[in-house]
């Protein structure tokens, strides 16, 4: 013998679940809404029909599944979003490369207004998460930098110290979106 549940919710019959008005629900029901929240237990379970048992059972398990999948499609969310910053953030280090070029040779005058639009997209850069790394001074760590070139120790330093930094790297979190080019002191090891 098998019923229609598709309009019905228990403890409710003869009103139509799918009806729209200022009582009705915009969330969809839960378990614990069809069932009743104390028959959601394992003590419920074993007082059930073998029947009954069974439609509880799947039921659980629906319902387990359906939060994993929620969980798991979340995640995947996130990746996605994650993934698409990343992809804007790697077209424009181009245009960071280029500002940070004018800026060395002064065409970044305060006031002016490529000084105005640089401000302006570095804040955009900023906004999505991505930060600047690679600094001289700073001790070479292959995970983060490329060396490009090995210069003599120039004696005040100590090896393996960066001495120039040819390209900025940036990473957005955890990802790195380009390894800083330097230029490192002593020997290649």
């Amino acid at each position: 013998m098998t019923k229609d549940f598709e309009n019905e919710v228990p403890g409710d019959e003869g009103s139509d679940a799918t009806a729209s008005g200022p009582d009705s629900q915009e969330d969809s029901l839960t378990v614990d809404d069809i069932l009743g929240a104390e028959q959601t237990d394992d003590a419920a379970i074993a007082e059930a029909s073998d029947e009954d048992k069974d439609l509880l059972l799947d039921l659980k398990r629906v319902q387990a599944e359906y939060a994993n999948y929620r969980r798991r499609t979340e995640e995947q969310r996130q990746v996605e979003i994650d993934r698409a910053k990343g992809s804007v953030a790697k077209g424009l280090l181009p245009v960071l490369d280029d500002l940070d070029r004018a800026e060395k040779h002064g065409d970044l005058a305060e006031g002016s207004p490529l000084q105005a639009i640089a401000e302006k997209l570095r804040g955009v850069v900023a906004r999505l998460g991505v930060e600047r790394y690679g600094e001289a001074g700073e001790a070479f760590d292959p995970q983060q930098h490329e060396a490009i070139f090995h210069a003599p120790n120039p004696g005040d330093v100590a090896d393996g110290t960066i001495l120039d930094v040819v390209e900025v790297g940036y990473r957005l979190g955890d990802i790195e979106l380009r390894p800083a080019k330097v230029v490192v002191a002593g020997g290649a090891d």
